[in-house]
């Protein structure tokens, strides 16, 4: 493998790509980008295996808000009453596909459904489905414990 990455021409040939740099980011920024897109991964565990699902989100604090629709597999992963929650893992990304610059940030923590009706409502209001869903009543939380963020440079 090279350090150089590849992309597609019109006629399917490979044309190279200058190398990219991949730089740590810190907590801080990581987070500050996450912010800045409303669309991410949710890695969670059902039928004890790993799943992933695309979701829209929100920040709330350093708290990623994930909208939950009725009778989603998302829904039943977390039941209210748990005190800590579910370890789950969040990913967004904005990479450019031609030019292969941008970042990319995952968050593990545990997940907790939202059950108080005023953040409830205040989440709904801010979060906008990126699929329509009858019934999107309900929030999970994510508290970040690890957060990894790269970000992709030319060199």
């Amino acid at each position: 493998m090279t350090d150089e990455a590849v992309h597609r021409t019109a006629g399917d040939r490979p044309a190279a790509v200058a190398p990219r740099r991949m730089a740590r980011l810190d907590r801080a920024e990581a987070l500050r980008l996450l912010g800045s897109v409303s669309l991410g991964r949710i890695v969670f565990t059902h039928q004890a295996l790993p799943a992933v699902r695309p979701v829209n989100h929100l920040m709330d604090g350093d708290d990623i808000i994930v909208q939950l629709h009725d009778g989603a597999t998302l829904a039943s992963i977390v039941a209210p009453t748990q005190a800590t929650g579910v370890v789950v893992a969040y990913e967004a990304d904005v990479i450019d596909p031609e030019t292969h610059i941008g970042w990319s940030v995952v968050v593990t923590g545990f997940a907790q459904r939202v059950t108080d009706a005023a953040e409830l409502a205040r989440f709904a209001a801010r979060l906008r489905p990126w699929v329509e869903h009858p019934g999107t009543s309900a929030a999970l939380r994510i508290r970040p414990d690890l957060v990894t963020g790269l970000q992709l440079t030319t060199t």
